[in-house]
């Protein structure tokens, strides 16, 4: 890669981030945008960069690497998936060029469990980037979120990964199940102890079908006040992930993602007598930056 800096934009369904990088890999500056693909018409992705990136796009050579759901079939153009198992050179091998020479998208990728095929888009380049800050060539990493990831890495390899919709369930018991009638009109302030008690209960409960309905009754007999109620809705759900995982007792867990949802996965691995180290959005741009170490300055524009 050219020695000029680098655009790296993490650009998922609702939102869309963008950090300028220096020739070592340093963020100069950072952006957010609620201009996530979904909140963005047909035909108008390059309107939409120009105008949130377009003054980062105007020295010679720039370059921008973009990663999330923008190569999804709703986003600016479609990058293949690569097959499990791959690694950071399959992956940096197969950019999808938006514009020749100058923006580029990263492959998503894809895993079957039991003939199913399981996707992932942007969670790939926070992996390798994560590696790559830890020093770490095996590990499991975990990414929360509206649809969670559970990443096993060998060699530097990612072998498999799993989805769990954790985020999105909960939203939907949030906002559209009989328990919106319980629970406050906003989620107020964090409760630790209330968020443990959901973790803990899911962790020995049988089914998150069934207990979910206590958030409801727990409310109606006065055990836990109203607002403590979303940080226990929030436990059952995140507990129902753990739940489902098998760890075992010297597993190398890391957990990238907001500071906000790393905390409480990482709390609640902790309850399991689990340690994870947490990082942020800082493997995105780690993970950006090594590809573009991977191209060959011949190949980039000077326009």
């Amino acid at each position: 890669m050219c020695a000029g800096s680098l655009v790296a934009v993490d650009w998922g369904s609702s939102s869309l981030r963008g950090a300028r990088l220096a020739a070592d890999g340093q963020v100069l500056e950072e952006r957010s945008f609620a201009r996530g693909i979904l909140r963005v018409a047909e035909g108008e992705f390059s309107a939409v960069f120009e105008s949130c990136f377009g003054d980062w796009m105007q020295g010679a050579g720039a370059l921008c690497l973009m990663s999330g759901m923008v190569g999804s079939k709703q986003g600016w153009t479609e990058a293949p998936y690569c097959a499990c198992p791959s690694g950071f050179e399959e992956v940096a091998a197969r950019l999808a060029w938006v514009v020749p020479g100058r923006i580029a998208i990263v492959p998503g990728l894809v895993c079957e469990h039991e003939g199913i095929p399981d996707v992932m888009r942007g969670e790939e380049t926070q992996t390798f980037g994560a590696l790559k800050l830890l020093g770490m060539q095996d590990a499991l990493l975990v990414h929360p979120g509206t649809h969670s990831k559970w990443v096993q890495v060998r060699a530097g390899c990612i072998q498999s990964f799993a989805t769990f919709m954790t985020g999105e369930f909960f939203a939907l018991l949030r906002q559209h199940s009989i328990l919106s009638r319980t629970l406050p009109a906003s989620d107020g302030d964090f409760d630790s102890d209330a968020f443990a008690q959901g973790v803990m209960l899911a962790l020995r409960g049988k089914s998150l079908l069934h207990t979910a309905f206590g958030t409801r009754t727990l409310s109606l007999f006065d055990r836990l006040s109203a607002a403590a109620l979303p940080s226990y809705l929030s436990g059952l759900v995140i507990g129902e992930e753990l739940r489902a995982q098998t760890l075992p007792s010297d597993a190398k867990l890391v957990v990238v993602g907001s500071e906000t949802l790393t905390q409480r996965y990482q709390d609640a691995l902790a309850l399991q007598g689990i340690p994870a180290q947490c990082i942020g959005s800082q493997a995105t741009w780690a993970g950006l930056w090594a590809i573009a170490q991977t191209i060959a300055p011949g190949s980039l524009s000077t326009a």
